[in-house]
């Protein structure tokens, strides 16, 4: 039977790729209604076509060299405690067919995962870490073990990773163990919630447990790998600038981050023969200061740049600020939550960065149970929905599902992020918004975001010398691969 499922997939994944190499265009469409996802329409044709009485709106695509911007790694979402416990709810059949949808070419090819290494709100109480040690000091780390949700996390990782191969993984920390930390805790408590590791006094490493923090990240690395999950990159501290009682959270400097890496957490993984990436920052565009500092300091070892959404007015366009002082760094948006009720959210904090200079994107959070979690009972999001809920042994994907698979089923690894215009959103939020990519076969992908309350007929001319026009729906994103250019 497994056999019978593997030739199956691996018949829809030639299919689909076939389809893609073929000569003619071809258009798919999620939508707020939610009578489309994912679903085939009417395709666009070459030239002008015939608009009617639509709405018109032009775009452009730079499909030459010239306009060649970032590359593509990923696109995915956090697999939380919450994420876990809910998918091994469903039966062995049901789970297989969900990790299939959300992993392999025949649904969304997500192919970049987060996860949270320990408790984040998104775990089930009480909130843990993987040295705990009763609460006692454990510098030689003696004590360190994934324990049971640990060890399903890194379980379920693997087994995503050998439904696709282009997998990259990165995890990130809500909390060092409460023993690490000045107040001795991980949640509960704002005061003095620093790791204990010596910045506060005579300078990070003068006391404290600077070595033992980069030791965490070595055991826990080795011990993924040895469940068959390999982490590809890490942040060292997830929000580092946001410090909260209700949930983990650890306060972090910038110069203290970049000293941490520079020094400690750099040469332990280098040391311990680890090819983990090490990401800097992980929170808002507000603070762009923090990354620089990280990447001044600690550049030897920093090559990318994790941003959330939080931010009170969210600014993409820092991402491109940023890549004009360090066009060497990748940079990727980690982290924006997908709340029940709003159909483009999900669409938009993927579109703003990709139009910025980011390679990949991950949502808040893969997947929930029917009451948004299982969450902390204090503190955190207790309304942040997964892109799948699970409820009484079924899953039901949500809009937001939908919508970021319009960029990741289409804008496979290894894409080229296109320059273009047209993009434009009015004040009362109706608007266009557009991102292309020339694929590794040779295709070309436009993605479309229609947010008026009409259908919207859209022309794309490219700078190799060809339109393209067709419909786009209402209120839907809508995706269009068009053939390569001859």
């Amino acid at each position: 039977m497994l056999h019978a499922t593997w030739s199956l997939l691996s018949f829809a994944a030639l299919s689909y790729a076939a389809q893609k190499r073929a000569g003619s265009a071809s258009a798919y469409s999620s939508n707020s209604a939610g009578n489309y996802k994912l679903s085939s329409i009417a395709a666009p044709v070459q030239g002008s076509g015939t608009p009617g009485s639509e709405s018109t709106w032009k775009l452009s695509v730079d499909d030459t060299s010239t306009g060649h911007k970032q590359t593509i790694v990923g696109f995915g979402a956090a697999v939380t405690d919450a994420t876990v416990t809910s998918f091994n709810t469903l039966s062995s059949s049901q789970l297989q067919a969900l990790l299939n949808d959300l992993m392999t070419g025949s649904g969304a090819n997500f192919n970049l995962m987060r996860h949270t290494i320990g408790a984040s709100d998104l775990s089930g109480d009480p909130a843990y870490t993987y040295d705990d040690n009763g609460g006692s000091a454990d510098p030689s780390l003696s004590g360190f073990n994934l324990g049971d949700r640990g060890t399903a996390m890194a379980k379920m990782l693997a087994t995503m990773k050998s439904l696709q191969s282009n997998l990259k993984i990165f995890g990130s920390p809500w909390s060092a163990p409460g023993w690490m930390k000045l107040n001795g805790v991980i949640d509960g408590n704002t005061q003095n919630n620093n790791l204990n590791d010596g910045y506060l006094s005579g300078g990070t490493g003068s006391s404290g447990y600077a070595s033992a923090f980069a030791q965490y990240f070595v055991k826990y690395i080795q011990a993924y790998k040895n469940l068959g999950a390999h982490i590809d990159a890490i942040t060292v501290q997830n929000e580092p600038l946001n410090s909260q009682s209700g949930y983990p959270t650890m306060y972090v400097y910038a110069d203290e981050s970049a000293q941490l890496i520079q020094n400690y957490i750099g040469p332990a993984l280098a040391n311990a023969g680890l090819d983990t990436d090490i990401w800097a920052y992980d929170h808002n565009t507000d603070v762009p200061s923090y990354p620089q500092t990280v990447i001044n300091n600690a550049g030897k070892y920093v090559d990318s740049v994790a941003w959330h959404c939080y931010a009170s007015n969210v600014d993409w366009t820092v991402l491109t600020q940023f890549h004009n002082t360090n066009p060497s760094i990748k940079q990727y948006m980690t982290e924006c939550w997908t709340p029940a009720g709003t159909w483009n959210q999900a669409a938009d904090f993927t579109m703003g960065p990709l139009q910025n200079w980011a390679s990949g994107v991950t949502a808040w959070t893969l997947g929930t149970n029917s009451a948004d979690g299982p969450h902390l009972s204090s503190g955190g999001c207790a309304t942040c929905q997964g892109l799948v809920t699970i409820n009484g042994g079924s899953y039901t994907f949500n809009p937001a599902y939908y919508m970021i698979a319009q960029f990741s089923k289409f804008m496979p690894p290894g894409a080229i992020v296109l320059n273009g215009s047209g993009s434009y959103t009015y004040s009362n939020g109706g608007g266009v918004q557009s991102v292309a990519s020339l694929n590794p076969d040779g295709t070309r992908t436009v993605v479309i975001e229609n947010t008026f309350s009409n259908d919207v007929y859209v022309t794309v001319s490219t700078q190799s010398g060809q339109q393209w026009s067709g419909n786009v729906p209402s209120e839907s994103v809508t995706t269009w691969v068009l053939p390569a250019a001859s």
